[in-house]
């Protein structure tokens, strides 16, 4: 494994949501939600555009030096009433391209959200992770996260 020095992050653009919605879909829980079709069903760039017009919520991807897009994650801030009116961090849909994992561009990735979640005044960051992703959950324990609670799901 060869470790990339560092990638360029920045805001996605409409063009990214290809590349985004098929690292999304690069693994078995993903295959089942995402619709990799061409072109890409309207539904994903409607949710683009609600994304980019939210103050709250930034959607990144991290770039190679050609210019590809290697991996995403959507950071979102919700302000609340808990911990004396304290803001928060979620940090959601982490991917890397499967041919770059292993170089730390996720680790990057996590790293710029929570300096941005801090620089926002952020008093804590979550994230969520699948119970069967043992090598996520490894991979954000290693970045300092703790398992603190019990996440429940209801799907419509």
């Amino acid at each position: 494994m060869t470790a990339i020095p560092s990638v360029t992050i920045h805001r996605a653009r409409r063009d990214d949501v290809g590349a985004i919605i098929g690292m999304l879909a690069d693994d078995a829980l993903g295959r089942a939600r995402e619709r990799i079709e061409d072109p890409l069903p309207p539904s994903y760039f409607q949710a683009f555009e609600a994304v980019e017009r939210d103050p709250n919520i930034e959607l990144v991807v991290a770039e190679d030096e050609k210019g590809a897009v290697v991996g995403c994650l959507q950071l979102c801030i919700l302000p609340g009433l808990s911990s004396q009116g304290a803001s928060r961090a979620l940090i959601e849909d982490v991917r890397v391209a499967s041919h770059c994992r292993g170089r730390g561009i996720g680790e990057q990735l996590v790293q710029w959200a929570v300096a941005e979640a801090r620089g926002r005044g952020c008093k804590l960051v979550e994230l969520l992770t699948h119970q069967t992703r043992v090598d996520a959950q490894r991979f954000y324990k290693r970045l300092g996260f703790a398992p603190s609670h019990v996440g429940m799901t209801l799907r419509f």
